[in-house]
């Protein structure tokens, strides 16, 4: 059965936060954005789609009992933590930070040469006070072609960096007659972002930064993509 989102979030409807070096939408309420329609999906807290400019970045800020991953879609993003953990994260990386007992990190453009693009997520976990964690993964464009290829988990099956929750990320990209289908099964729901380019999810058009959310089983079609870079969100 295929079926009508329950939810559709189109990108101009997005919060917006912007200073002179960074440019962010906020498909959830974050910071000084509040919509009460909008304060998450189940553990999903805050889907950020940041870009940032060449020299800048966000200074040593704490964090504590959230899972915290950060997709880079354009450009390098250079992480540091009170953990010790220094890394660069480029496109086609991804990495989680579960800040539990609490954590400092920062994160700025890597670059010289060009503005980074990528998203901030947080996930709540399944309780408080876990160990603060790192990882980090590089998942190919092969590996995502025309196919949903499982990048974070609460398992770590398959490769995937895991996270302490009973969720699935799922990267895919999409051009032409590259298509895939996803079960939603009973007592799950979904949220699918597209970070890049557009695509059909059963005929309903969706361009870069438009989400929908469904809470009932059936399959999605995702199909028709133009250039599309997607995230699948399989929540509890």
């Amino acid at each position: 059965m295929s079926f009508v989102p329950k939810i559709i979030r189109r990108a101009s409807e997005r919060g917006v936060s912007k200073i002179d070096w960074l440019d962010s939408r906020h498909t959830f309420s974050f910071g000084d954005y509040s919509d009460h329609r909008f304060m998450g999906f189940g553990p999903l807290r805050v889907i950020n789609d940041d870009r940032v400019k060449i020299g800048h970045g966000f200074d040593t800020h704490p964090h504590r009992d959230m899972e915290i991953i950060t997709y880079v879609l354009q450009g390098a993003v250079r992480h540091k933590d009170s953990g010790g953990n220094g890394s660069v994260i480029v496109p086609n990386d991804v990495q989680v930070m579960s800040a539990g007992t609490g954590v400092y990190h920062s994160e700025f453009n890597d670059s010289k040469t060009e503005n980074v693009h990528l998203l901030q997520i947080w996930i709540q976990p399944d309780k408080k006070g876990h160990q603060p964690r790192y990882q980090q993964g590089n998942f190919s464009n092969e590996a995502k072609r025309g196919n949903l290829k499982l990048v974070v988990s609460g398992d770590g099956r398959d490769g995937s960096m895991m996270v302490h929750r009973d969720v699935k990320v799922y990267a895919g990209l999409f051009d032409g007659k590259e298509r895939a289908e996803y079960e939603v099964i009973p007592g799950r729901k979904i949220w699918l972002h597209v970070a890049k380019g557009s695509l059909t999810v059963n005929n309903l058009s969706l361009s870069e930064g438009d989400a929908i959310g469904v809470e009932e089983a059936g399959n999605l079609k995702l199909e028709n993509g133009q250039n599309s870079e997607i995230l699948l969100f399989d929540l509890n």
